[in-house]
């Protein structure tokens, strides 16, 4: 049976940088995910997860850490939170198409509705989870988009 990823069962062992960001380990090969959360504690919890099924992850606080970063390789998908902060998962998502780059995107929402539902459907989202979420309910996800 899966474990859901409540905050709480997040262990603090996992190591990041004072920016939120969480460096990207050698996994030649495996598919690059990028996870953009504003929640620490689910953003670690995510990452490990993710690791642990076999894909290279980075995570980050912010959609403006996220278009900071130098990507050596071009993600392959992006997991991201649609409420963030100053820039929005809907915003960070817009910018990347308006550059050019279309990359695989799966939205994780804890403030789900029909006009969002709508709004992912829309900008072509690959994926579409509400938080909480079953953990194989969001690799499902980004494996159906990976699948593309």
């Amino acid at each position: 049976m899966d474990r859901g990823l409540p905050a709480s069962a997040c262990s603090t062992r996992t190591m990041q940088s004072l920016d939120g960001r969480t460096p990207l380990p050698d996994r030649a090969g495996a598919p690059i995910v990028c996870v953009v959360d504003d929640d620490a504690p689910l953003r670690r919890a995510v990452l490990r997860l993710l690791r642990g099924v076999g894909f290279a992850v980075e995570s980050f606080g912010t959609a403006e850490d996220f278009l900071a970063a130098g990507h050596a390789r071009r993600p392959d998908c992006l997991v991201l939170d649609i409420h963030l902060g100053v820039l929005s998962g809907f915003d960070l998502h817009d910018h990347l198409r308006a550059a050019g780059l279309s990359i695989p995107t799966v939205f994780i929402t804890g403030h789900d509705d029909a006009v969002t539902r709508e709004r992912a459907r829309r900008v072509g989202a690959a994926g579409y989870v509400r938080k909480p979420f079953e953990e194989a309910t969001l690799v499902a996800a980004i494996e159906h988009a990976l699948a593309g």
